[in-house]
């Protein structure tokens, strides 16, 4: 089995989405610390995959009505190796650890 590993994440395609789609956005994520339980990393995952589709497809003007293009594929190849769940844990400790600074 390779070593898929890339600047500490566990591929390129998730550290690359992090880095530029999600370091740097101001995300409010007080709805997932609630009551002093653990946060909900699997339902914000789901909503990370929505914004990265959303800012990736937008960019490229795409348009459902269309036969999606090579490029649009190539995207959505990327996108589905991107470990979403990583990054949603990722954001839920950096975002409690600046809590309680």
């Amino acid at each position: 089995m390779t070593d898929k590993t890339y600047n500490g994440w566990s591929n390129y395609e998730t550290w690359r989405i992090h880095l530029e789609i999600f370091d740097g956005l101001d995300l409010d994520l007080d709805g997932y610390f609630v009551n002093d339980e653990e946060p909900d990393a699997y339902v914000l995952k789901e909503e990370l995959q929505q914004i990265a589709e959303d800012a990736v497809f937008e960019d490229m003007g795409y348009d459902e009505r269309r036969p999606s293009s090579l490029m649009e594929d190539y995207a959505r190849a990327f996108l589905q190796d991107v470990n979403y769940y990583e990054i949603a844990k990722h954001l839920l400790k950096d975002y409690a650890e600046g809590l309680k600074s």
